[in-house]
């Protein structure tokens, strides 16, 4: 087993460790470690809440979180020699969930256990907010490389282990950027429920080891770690998996890079912004450089070449979305709206087999589906497409002449009243 270069207690929270990491962005964030190219080394993280999620049947936790609080990343690592604009090689060897506790209604994520949630739209939404405005959660039991939940009755999911967010940290100008253009957008809409975006907020942080005037200064300054940006940071890509090999640009030196947020598995688009199976656990890593590799490749993005260990289904339903949003208003090539549609009609077909739609959102979340831009040159519809996978389903889901088998499904964890 490689060498635990940065340890975490599951019991307790980020900001009770023995190293804290951090859950801003800011190039003053002090490495806790630091780490050679050649080198190859575990991280443990902590489930992206910091356990504010629990395994029970109500969804109060997930109404109710502070998500001023996350993401908790484990890190920053400085790799020698890292400059900026070099490219950071990242393989990602193996991932796991955190160690097991036994099983009784306890425990923390990852711990044999992990959710999926529907954020209500006061606090934080989603994808298909105004479709669900109201907190749901599945919590998933783990069986090896699958999962099952006692909120989504006759569903069976392979897992496509992945870490949603990691990057290297910003440099000063990057940062910078990213708050003005970010509180920009805000200001055109300042009181929109779900916001337009998340401009620092010193409320909750954690800038990793700092402690007075810097430390309160990162956490006013610090960039909110929700989005993706052009470090790579919370991409939510199913397809980062074991045996992945990323290219991250690097900006400050030693290029300090951070990682957390896992997840035992997703569908594309992760639609309800806790839309992967969550959980706590560990990556192994293996780093390298490639000296002036942003100017080389012309590159200042991530770039990765996916592993090669996903689910292998075979045999899929696929639904279409075009931009022609659900009042009907037709829109130019929107591929956003397009997608939404996909989703929508997924749900209503699953609907017709017993599922709630809190339960359908939530499948879709976690099952790994596959999103594809089909069509993007045909004015005025972009067309989307969601490709189901039937495998994962204890009945035939596609169409037939006897028409669909409705069973009572139960409901997903909802809120108290």
């Amino acid at each position: 087993m490689p060498e635990t270069v940065f340890h975490v207690d599951q019991t307790k929270s980020m900001h009770d460790q023995d190293v804290p990491g951090h859950n801003r962005w800011h190039p003053e964030i002090p490495a806790v470690t630091e780490v050679r190219p050649g080198d190859e080394f575990r991280i443990e993280c902590k489930d992206w809440t910091d356990g504010q999620v629990g395994d029970n049947d109500s969804a109060d936790d997930v109404r109710d979180m502070v998500l001023d609080h996350n993401h908790m990343l484990s890190g920053p690592v400085a790799v020698a020699g890292a400059e900026p604009g070099d490219l950071l090689v990242v393989d990602y060897l193996d991932i796991g969930p955190a160690h097991t506790v036994e099983r009784g209604r306890g425990g923390q994520p990852g711990q044999g256990w992990g959710y999926t949630g529907i954020f209500a739209r006061d606090n934080g939404g989603g994808f298909l907010t105004d479709h669900f405005p109201e907190a749901g959660k599945a919590v998933w039991d783990f069986h090896g490389r699958y999962a099952t939940s006692r909120h989504l009755p006759g569903v069976r999911i392979a897992s496509n282990i992945h870490p949603g967010l990691a990057g290297c940290a910003p440099s000063e100008e990057l940062l910078t950027k990213w708050n003005r253009r970010e509180r920009a957008l805000v200001d055109t809409d300042p009181d929109r429920v779900p916001p337009l975006a998340l401009p620092p907020l010193e409320s909750a942080a954690l800038p990793g080891t700092l402690t007075g005037a810097a430390r309160d200064r990162v956490a006013r300054e610090g960039a909110r770690t929700v989005p993706p940006r052009e470090h790579g940071g919370n991409v939510d890509i199913k397809n980062l998996g074991v045996g992945s090999r990323v290219y991250y640009p690097v900006y400050v030196p030693g290029a300090n890079f951070s990682i957390g947020d896992l997840h035992f598995a997703q569908g594309d688009g992760e639609i309800s912004f806790c839309g992967a199976v969550e959980m706590g656990g560990h990556v192994d890593i293996g780093v390298g450089l490639i000296k002036d590799g942003m100017r080389r490749y012309g590159t200042s993005m991530p770039l990765f070449e996916p592993g090669r260990q996903q689910p292998h289904y075979t045999e899929f339903l696929s639904f279409m979305g075009v931009s022609v949003d659900e009042s009907g208003e037709q829109h130019y090539m929107d591929a956003t709206i397009a997608y939404r549609r996909a989703c929508l009609n997924a749900i209503d077909h699953l609907k017709q087999f017993g599922y709630t739609g809190q339960q359908a959102y939530l499948i879709l979340c976690a099952a790994p589906i596959e999103g594809r831009v089909s069509g993007i040159v045909d004015i005025p519809n972009a067309c989307c497409t969601l490709y189901l996978p039937t495998e994962i389903f204890d009945v035939d889901i596609r169409p037939g002449d006897s028409g669909p088998v409705r069973t009572d499904r139960g409901q997903c964890a909802v809120p108290s009243s």
